[in-house]
């Protein structure tokens, strides 16, 4: 696994690069934003460690860009500021973790490796990489919709023989969706299960990704609807039904 540290305090980047080094990770550290995305940009990274206060430009423009410009890895927010604000704001533009500064080297350890699992990374070189099901291949129940597929197992989606294109984030609430196909799901079951159960406050960052799911599904042709239940939740259907 390849990470991307984005920090410009050396006193915080040398022991971070040490300890994920440690861990056997491939490493890569660059001290402000524009290089960040130059180096994302030229591929291989699979894991972006993000701080906000750079000197060129703020980190949540960093992390906004490098989704707009299609970056699908994982992207932990490292920062000082631990406000609520700061942590939704990072959440909402496209963030998978965010840890306040101070933070305990094994609990960043532990969410990085959580996260690179989550995001199910492509096979080592020399592995085949899963195939997308055959047509003839037999849904689970819980994907019954023609033409719509849900692997678990590999993390991916498929419209017919199309994959959708997900963040983790996005792929583990259409999982938790698909799951219960037709009913309805609540926002705090959804925070629970995609983010932490011990998550408070406000949910507009699940608000943001199903919005980004939603225009993902429509944009694929999916024969599905992320509808939302005002009030409850979201619910995915077959697109003839009543979201």
């Amino acid at each position: 696994m390849r990470l991307l540290i984005v920090e410009d305090d050396d006193a915080i980047a040398a022991p971070l690069l040490r300890a994920v080094q440690r861990e056997g990770y491939e490493v890569t550290r660059v001290a402000a934003g524009q290089p960040a995305l130059e180096h994302v940009a030229a591929g291989g990274v699979d894991l972006v460690l993000l701080d906000l206060g750079l000197p060129d430009m703020d980190g949540l423009d960093v992390c906004r860009q490098l989704r707009a410009n299609g970056f699908e890895g994982g992207i932990v927010i490292l920062t000082a500021r631990a406000g609520e604000l700061d942590r939704v704001v990072g959440l909402d533009v496209g963030a998978d973790d965010y840890l306040a500064k101070p933070f305990s080297l094994s609990e960043l350890l532990a969410r990085v490796r959580a996260l690179l699992r989550r995001s199910g990374r492509p096979a080592a070189e020399g592995e085949p990489e899963p195939s997308a099901p055959a047509s003839d291949t037999a849904p689970t129940p819980a994907a019954a919709t023609h033409g719509f597929r849900v692997d678990r197992a590999a993390r991916r989606a498929w419209v017919d023989s199309v994959e959708l294109s997900l963040t983790a984030k996005e792929f583990d609430v259409l999982a938790l969706l698909d799951d219960q196909h037709g009913a309805v799901v609540s926002r705090e079951t959804l925070m629970s299960e995609v983010w932490d159960e011990n998550w408070f406050g406000s949910t507009k960052t699940l608000d943001a990704t199903v919005g980004r799911l939603r225009q993902k599904l429509q944009d694929g042709g999916a024969p599905v609807v992320l509808g939302t239940v005002r009030g409850v939740g979201f619910r995915l259907e077959g697109a003839a039904g009543d979201a």
